[in-house]
């Protein structure tokens, strides 16, 4: 199973999620800046919300551009890529409330911290169950 990662085109799928991942993270990252500093919600709320947003964007590319010829329907795909956003949203926000309420890491760098590692999980779960790609 873990070869199948490791070849070009699996590679190729990465790279494009990387970039797309990026793009709707930094929008994240600002939706996060304005709920926290402009509208005053808590952290760790405002980091869920800002997740799905970005997930939901993801999704079009995702399906568009990263995981392009997927035979699943759209409905189903969408679906599936919430229920993998909500692993990442559970890893996320788990991490993210750990780091922040036992370091003294500033909310938007445990952010970044975090994305890593539900960006991948994420990844690994859509390239595999959901686009069926992998």
């Amino acid at each position: 199973m873990f070869s199948r990662f490791f070849t070009r085109r699996t590679g190729g799928m990465l790279v494009r999620n990387t970039v797309v991942s990026t793009g709707v993270f930094l929008m994240g990252l600002g939706v996060l800046w304005l709920l926290v500093e402009r509208a005053g919600v808590d952290p760790v709320i405002a980091t869920g919300l800002s997740f799905i947003i970005a997930n939901s964007v993801h999704y079009v590319f995702g399906r568009t551009w990263i995981f392009a010829g997927s035979d699943r329907k759209l409905s189903t795909g969408y679906a599936l890529f919430l229920i993998n956003a909500v692993v990442g949203l559970a890893v996320t926000v788990g991490l993210f409330w750990v780091l922040t309420e036992f370091t003294p890491i500033n909310y938007l760098v445990v952010r970044v911290i975090v994305s890593v590692f539900a960006g991948l999980a994420v990844f690994a779960l859509n390239a595999t169950v959901n686009f069926r790609q992998v």
